[in-house]
């Protein structure tokens, strides 16, 4: 996705300088590119959530956008040696399907339907990658980029299937140094996934555990051993082990039970029915939580930049942890903010609980009042913020109408380019974002690529969703010049909303929400009456055939639900947050507010369980 073409606010765009990998051993590949600096593009707060007012919202910090573009962000704000460890799970695994799965909400809620499509932009990260060479290009530049932020004292864990290990570990030697590879961790499934007979079972992931520098954190942790083992005591005496003897000249005899970890860890993979999320790559917290207890400590600041369901953050915030966690998936962030929101407000609970003091209510407002350390495990901060990076906010349509578009126009997706989208007959095929028409500086990068390519001599096909007047001289003026029977790279663009032939047949129907707000002295009622997802209705017909599907109650379709109470129009703070925490429940629907003032903008923010967003608001 381009970058210039992005950003909507006129903030001055930075330039971040990148060390250079240690260089030996060398991984090549065809197309391999150093990164010596990248552009930093400014990021768009969008929402907080705060529900104790502590005001720790830059502590922990969820990002919405592609993982390059927010690293670059956090080192042109003051990240750079700041991190403490990142855990990562990047797409590994090439059969792998990375759209979760999602149950529409309450008891006769059973129905499976797809989760979110992935646009281009995302299919970069999860699916069309495996061309090996764009493969190692990503990972690679990404891996530039987490060195310079981690602090000299921390480490990396990278977790990699059997399939690209080997890759990963060649490139990780040369950005870390072979010499700062501290473990190869086995991670082993104690519940067995069989192949068939086709091959050996494969039962396990490895994490590769790198560190910066010479030093780094490593708690002692001790497990229970499946066996007990009796041995004698001993200890050294002038350099030579001898037996420890009792008054009696015997040996004394020690029976253990427990013992240190080493770098095999046996940890189930399956994840309860009432933990797992819908995504098929979600990890099991055992899994997350011994490598934040043995590579952090309590207050260091965890990264995660694949954070999918949000499980690594979700730990960090259970250990005492600060954290930061990105994706380019809007589904993975919204999972992430909802699951965030439930550990706070279950750890504010039990908060009150044991240090009631730190706590009051004034005028039907909770405020916080002092540290958290002496809680049991101590917290950092009950707080978070979210944060879209580059004004890149995928929407529900850009998501559903890619796919349209290329099996409508008949466009032949590649793997193994890594700018162009496409082939239409010879053509080659650009789609531009969908979040805004084609503009000079579009084609500009067309330009570019072209000139680095000198032998290409196919025309091009730009797909837009609109198209600016100055775009439209521009290819005028570019195909002027290229006339003729062998005239070479002339554009042709297709634009989707007027095109002769193939324009007319991208629609969205967006969700839409009935609510009511009624003011009742110095409290506000707010009660949706109905709530309809268009996108959900014609999946479940769909996927029903003959049998239409029949929804009886409207909250089945709605995942969760948040009040802002004074919205500003841009941020929205988080006052009242309705997640059911089963599956099987449904959003209460009615709720009454406290508190607000008035001609107070009450804004109503509905996710339905898809991930599209209905946002309602009314000054009262």
């Amino acid at each position: 996705m381009s970058k210039k073409k992005q950003g909507k606010t006129k903030t001055t765009e930075k330039k971040v300088k990148i060390t250079p990998a240690k260089g030996r051993p060398m991984l090549h590949w065809v197309g391999k590119r150093p990164l010596s600096e990248l552009v930093a593009f400014p990021a768009q707060h969008i929402e907080t959530f705060d529900p104790v007012k502590s005001g720790n919202i830059s502590q922990n910090l969820l990002f919405h956008g592609d993982n390059k573009e927010v690293l670059a962000f956090l080192l042109a704000k003051g990240y750079r040696g700041r991190i403490n460890l990142i855990y990562i799970d990047p797409p590994f695994d090439s059969g792998a399907d990375y759209v979760r799965r999602v149950n529409l909400r309450g008891q006769k809620g059973q129905a499976k339907i797809d989760g979110e499509n992935y646009a281009l932009g995302e299919q970069i990260q999860y699916t069309d990658i495996w061309a090996n060479d764009n493969y190692l290009q990503f990972m690679y530049e990404r891996l530039l980029l987490l060195k310079e932020l981690l602090e000299e004292n921390g480490s990396i864990y990278l977790h990699s299937g059997w399939h690209k290990n080997h890759h990963l570990r060649c490139i990780l030697d040369e950005i870390f140094g072979s010499g700062n590879l501290r473990n190869e961790i086995v991670w082993y499934y104690e519940d067995k996934f069989a192949t068939g007979g086709k091959s050996l079972d494969k039962n396990h992931d490895l994490i590769f555990h790198y560190s910066k520098g010479d030093v780094f954190t490593g708690n002692e942790i001790r497990i229970e051993k499946d066996k007990k083992t009796k041995r004698a005591l001993r200890k050294k005496v002038s350099g030579h082990t001898i037996d420890v003897l009792n008054e009696n000249g015997e040996k004394i005899i020690v029976e253990y039970t427990d013992k240190i970890i080493d770098d095999v860890w046996q940890i189930g993979r399956s994840i309860p029915n009432n933990e797992y999320l819908g995504y098929p790559t979600q990890k099991k917290d055992d899994l997350i939580r011994r490598i934040l207890e043995y590579g952090s400590n309590c207050d260091d600041l965890i990264f995660d930049c694949f954070i999918g369901s949000g499980t690594t953050a979700a730990v960090a915030q259970k250990l005492g942890r600060r954290w930061i966690g990105c994706d380019i998936n809007k589904g993975a962030i919204q999972t992430t903010s909802k699951r965030l929101q439930t550990i706070i407000l279950r750890q504010i609970k039990e908060a009150k609980k044991k240090q009631p003091q730190l706590f009051f209510d004034y005028e039907g407002e909770t405020e916080f009042h002092g540290p958290l350390a002496e809680v049991d495990p101590p917290v950092s901060a009950l707080a978070f913020s979210v944060w879209r990076v580059n004004d890149y906010d995928l929407q529900i349509q850009h998501n559903e109408a890619v796919n349209l578009v290329c099996e409508h126009i008949g466009i032949e997706k590649k793997k193994t380019d890594v700018f162009f989208d496409g082939i239409l007959g010879r053509k080659l095929v650009k789609i531009i974002p969908f979040n805004h028409p084609l503009s000079p500086i579009d084609l500009g990068e067309i330009r570019n690529e072209l000139e680095s390519r000198p032998e290409e001599d196919r025309s091009i096909t730009v797909v837009c969703l609109g198209m600016e007047l100055g775009a439209k001289a521009w290819v005028e003026k570019w195909n002027r010049l290229r006339k003729g029977k062998n005239a070479v790279n002339r554009i042709e663009v297709i634009e989707l909303r007027s095109d002769a032939k193939y324009g007319g047949f991208i629609k969205h129907e967006s969700a839409k929400a009935e609510v009511k707000f009624r003011r009742k002295k110095d409290k506000v009622e707010v009660e949706i009456e109905d709530f309809i997802s268009p996108t959900i209705i014609t999946r479940l017909q769909q996927q029903a055939g003959l049998l239409q599907p029949k929804i009886d109650d409207w909250r089945s379709m709605v995942d969760c639900v948040m009040i802002d109470t004074n919205y500003d129009g841009k941020i929205f703070n988080i006052v009242l947050s309705d997640v059911p925490e089963k599956k099987t429940d449904l959003v209460i629907g009615k709720y009454e507010i406290e508190g607000t003032g008035a001609n107070s903008l009450i804004a109503v923010k509905i996710i339905d369980m898809l991930g599209e967003e209905v946002l309602v608001t009314k000054t009262i």
